[in-house]
């Protein structure tokens, strides 16, 4: 892929109403901001550090243990956006801005999310087996956590330098820095770590950067990796949106009688506007989202183009 420099226009789309980008710090955010608010309650009211986290927190994050992860398997969602201090949360949301963008301006919006949970989930389950397998971290099984957006940024900034490594930000800096140049800094700094005893968390950011290029190479191939979790969350929309589950067949009924006529035909009117739109459609959820007649629309511009 060739150079691609840094795109400000684009922003317009990526700050938009319903971005994945958004909603995944905002929940980071959040969560960061209750978790915070208990904690000062339990200080004002003289508990230990130590209550919060045995009573609070170990709720919101994966245990090393397989067993007690079992036993509580929604922080198996939680655990990705809880962060234990407020540095670690400035910085990783910092980076997962910045990946985030790019990986938006570079193939939209649909593989924000699936990125960000697979890297999570795999980077967590080689951060547990880690923990248990190797013998200098077994001993503190039951003392350890996994939690936090880092394995989920690294799926995310992978991703995209797969994409595009030429993507170049900072244009005023000598034309541009390099995408690859930035996450190869990244993940220096971040694997400087591997030598100390955060060696499990830092083995799971580097499976996380290992599903952002594998994700990309499956949807090269023509997968979607991340379909079913956009069909899932559409069906729950629509399951508690306004009207519930409806007669998609009824809808697609025709209530008229042609006797054999073909009926009328809508003609659209083909403008660039529209055609705009329909691009912007696409990129944002996939041509699979397009209607027949949006699609025959789009032929028919191609054709006359």
């Amino acid at each position: 892929m060739g150079e691609t420099t840094f795109r400000s226009g684009y922003g317009k789309k990526i700050i938009g109403e319903g971005n994945p980008l958004v909603l995944l710090i905002a929940l980071n955010l959040i969560l960061f901001v209750v978790l915070q608010f208990i904690q000062i309650v339990y200080v004002l009211d003289n508990h230990l550090d130590s209550n919060f986290d045995t009573e609070v927190r170990r709720y919101f994050v994966w245990p090393a243990d397989f067993k007690a992860l079992l036993q509580r398997p929604w922080v198996l969602l939680t655990g990705l956006f809880t962060h234990t201090g407020v540095w670690q949360l400035i910085g990783n949301m910092l980076f997962l801005w910045g990946f985030g963008f790019i990986l938006q301006d570079l193939s939209g919006q649909r593989h924000t999310t699936p990125l960000y949970l697979y890297g999570g989930w795999i980077g967590g389950i080689l951060y547990l087996f880690s923990v248990s397998l190797i013998p200098a971290f077994a001993g503190q099984l039951n003392q350890v956590i996994f939690s936090g957006a880092g394995a989920s940024i690294m799926a995310i900034a992978a991703a995209a330098t797969r994409l595009s490594p030429q993507y170049r930000i900072f244009p005023l800096v000598g034309g541009g820095i390099p995408l690859w140049v930035i996450t190869l800094i990244y993940l220096l700094i971040d694997f400087a770590g591997l030598a100390g005893a955060g060696f499990p968390h830092h083995l799971a950011h580097l499976a996380g950067a290992t599903v952002g290029l594998l994700y990309i190479s499956l949807l090269q191939k023509g997968y979607q990796p991340g379909q079913w979790m956009h069909t899932l969350s559409h069906r729950v929309m629509h399951w508690f949106g306004p009207g519930g589950k409806t007669n998609k067949g009824s809808r697609q009924q025709l209530f008229y009688q042609t006797n054999g006529r073909p009926p009328f035909e809508k003609k659209n009117r083909i403008t660039q506007q529209k055609i705009d739109a329909l691009l912007d459609k696409i990129n944002l959820h996939g041509i699979s989202s397009l209607t027949e007649e949006e699609k025959k629309f789009l032929k028919k511009a191609g054709e006359e183009k």
